[in-house]
């Protein structure tokens, strides 16, 4: 590893709520086995991602320049994972998705990932694809202002632009994270399913709002070549924005450090 750190130079930081992020975050979807292709895939990557892995992972983000993680409050490998490893004193910066299907309350749910050690935090996509066909304003802000009750930042995730649009019109939020592919229940085809067509819409969604964008599922769960995808973001969003890509190092070892790599090359250019 210590080949791969000396080849790399710093990765663009950028302010981000009053967070110092470098512009490429890791994912953890594939710690969790939520590949986004086959049920045999989701056990492939599970299967992979021991607790050990995990930590190579994030070791290996770490050594490349990335200075932030993402993962989800619900799969408890990880939570586990993510509580050994900030309580170790790992250096890298965590983000939280939050749902609060294990939990009460979705203040419950803040109150936990707050209390693990998040910088941020986000509510998942599902849960504001809902307010938003509810037109549910008040709950949002509920959550929103507990969140922030507890001294975090506050975004949200949603699968549709108009959703995030809603959201944004709002100005409850600190940030979105927006996902290239609208694969979830408000798409025209209700369901998984990632189209091209998503892409243009998102990319404009994400340059419309003003606050800094988590760009993710940018290339569609594995549907599209590396290079090709982060050449097309980052010319596609704004220079405040960052991307969280996750990286399923079972696939290929040395793919943390690749990627790292392809996002400093594209950077350069700009």
């Amino acid at each position: 590893l210590n080949i791969f750190s000396k080849r790399f130079k710093m990765l663009p930081t950028v302010d981000f709520c009053g967070l110092k992020i470098r512009r490429l975050i890791v994912g953890a979807n594939p710690f969790g086995g939520y590949s986004h292709q086959s049920k045999s895939r989701d056990a492939e990557m599970v299967a992979f991602h021991t607790k050990e892995q995990i930590f190579e992972t994030w070791d290996r983000a770490e050594k490349a320049g990335i200075n932030t993680m993402i993962t989800n409050n619900e799969t408890p490998r990880v939570m586990q994972s993510v509580e050994e490893y900030l309580g170790g004193g790992g250096a890298l910066q965590w983000i939280a998705q939050v749902n609060n299907r294990t939990e009460p309350d979705m203040t419950d749910a803040v109150d936990r990932v707050v209390e693990v050690g998040c910088k941020a935090l986000y509510f998942h996509g599902g849960r504001i694809d809902q307010l938003y066909v509810d037109q549910d304003e008040d709950t949002l802000r509920a959550w929103a202002d507990h969140a922030r009750s507890r001294g975090t930042i506050v975004g949200v995730a949603a699968h549709a632009p108009e959703v995030h649009l809603w959201v944004n019109s709002l100005n409850v939020v600190d940030f979105h994270a927006v996902p290239f592919f609208n694969c979830g229940s408000l798409h025209d085809g209700h369901g998984h399913k990632f189209q091209l067509k998503d892409v243009a819409p998102a990319t404009e969604c994400i340059r419309t709002i003003q606050k800094p964008v988590i760009a993710y599922k940018i290339m569609g769960a594995g549907r599209i070549d590396p290079r090709m995808a982060f050449e097309y973001t980052y010319d596609h969003i704004k220079p405040t924005d960052v991307v969280n890509v996750g990286m399923h190092r079972g696939d290929k070892d040395d793919m943390v450090e690749e990627n790292v790599s392809i996002v400093e090359e594209v950077l350069r250019r700009d």
